[in-house]
């Protein structure tokens, strides 16, 4: 059990750093190659948010590789894609087609049969 709750957390973090990712990237505005394009960057604080979140996620996914085995723990990684699904939805307002709700739900049975 302490496996599954420390791979949703991951996967979340996971997940959030690429919905943080994409509002940066939204934030960012018109790419150039100026100095000024990359110093307006700096005040975009979306891009911290991404990176803590991805920092969180690299660090917990070392411990979690470095204590359980690995035939377990990689395919937990998965659960971000149901996070990411659902960031999709209710986020970013994107339509999700059955087939994806299909899948997401397949992950979510694989994911339960490897943590038993």
């Amino acid at each position: 059990m302490p496996l599954l709750i420390l791979s949703i957390i991951q996967a979340a973090l996971l997940a959030a750093g690429q919905v943080l990712l994409k509002l940066a990237l939204r934030a960012a505005g018109t790419f150039n190659w100026s100095v000024g394009f990359f110093v307006s960057q700096l005040t975009n604080w979306w891009w911290l948010a991404c990176g803590l979140s991805f920092c969180g996620a690299g660090i917990l996914w070392m411990y979690i590789l470095r204590n359980y085995p690995f035939s377990q723990a990689y395919p937990l990684s998965s659960l971000a894609y149901v996070f990411g699904m659902m960031a999709a939805l209710w986020i970013f307002d994107e339509h999700i087609s059955i087939t994806a709700w299909i899948g997401v739900l397949l992950i979510m049975a694989g994911c339960y049969l490897v943590s038993r």
